[in-house]
């Protein structure tokens, strides 16, 4: 079976600087797959390229999806073909409602193959998922992040996750700012859409979200590489002894391997 997510040897510069310095990744369908790693590691920076952010140039290497090179495809046509990214820092929009917002991208993603959804369909199963998330319905008549707190914000995100169905999730930072009700809101609304179909890359700094959303895997990135593989019991072992030991571990290996 072809891979939902193929990583080969990814470099990405931001102007003349390199952020990401040859990254190696399978995620695959059901899998839920944490970078964890200290700040100026790279990991925002490889979630906005995936999406194909136009800020961040990958100079070496090829991200495949469904075995599909998607170098030269937009942020839309990712989208389309079933790519999702939240954001660590959602956007507002001053103007547009979540309703409108949420109609439209759904029918743009999921109508790709002539699949619209009806109106009756569309609010019949806006409101169940806003009511999984703990989101009041007057939610759907506001604009997108207008005024919402750090927690209305996250679970919004994953409302659009919901709505769109898609067959990889990149979530950037999801438990920033969140206290420990919201965070368990939003992780909850996440493992509703686990399943056989969906891949996940986690991505954050603490173990703490990790509490709720279990990953099969756990990669370490330091200095633009994935320097440590292992599974939850990795995440529990930064979390009690940081990431020194890891990283200066993995950078004594290189040299000698070098």
């Amino acid at each position: 079976m072809t891979n939902l997510l193929e990583i080969r040897d990814l470099h990405i510069n931001i102007g003349d600087r390199e952020i990401v310095k040859g990254l190696d990744l399978v995620v695959n369908r059901g899998e839920v797959h944490a970078i964890m790693g200290p700040n100026g590691s790279g990991k925002s920076t490889l979630a906005s390229t995936l999406m194909g952010h136009p800020f961040y140039e990958v100079t070496r290497g090829e991200i495949l999806f469904e075995g599909q090179d998607i170098a030269e495809e937009g942020p839309d046509d990712r989208a389309k073909l079933g790519m999702f990214l939240a954001f660590q820092y959602p956007h507002s929009v001053p103007g547009v409602t979540v309703a409108n917002f949420l109609r439209t991208a759904v029918n743009s993603v999921r109508g790709e193959n002539g699949n619209k959804v009806s109106p009756r369909e569309f609010r019949a199963e806006l409101r169940e998922r806003m009511a999984l998330l703990q989101m009041d319905d007057s939610v759907a008549g506001r604009y997108i992040n207008e005024g919402f707190s750090g927690g209305e914000k996250k679970r919004a995100e994953i409302l659009q996750m919901a709505m769109l169905k898609p067959k990889l999730a990149i979530m950037d930072e999801t438990d920033s700012g969140l206290d420990i009700d919201a965070l368990r809101i939003v992780a909850n609304g996440v493992n509703s859409l686990l399943g056989p179909e969906l891949g996940v890359l986690l991505i954050t700094h603490y173990q703490r979200l990790l509490n709720y959303i279990e990953p099969n895997f756990v990669h370490v990135m330091a200095g633009g590489r994935i320097v440590a593989n292992g599974g939850p019991e990795l995440a529990h072992e930064l979390e009690r002894d940081g990431y020194a030991g890891i990283v200066s571990e993995a950078e004594a290996a290189a040299a000698v391997s070098a």
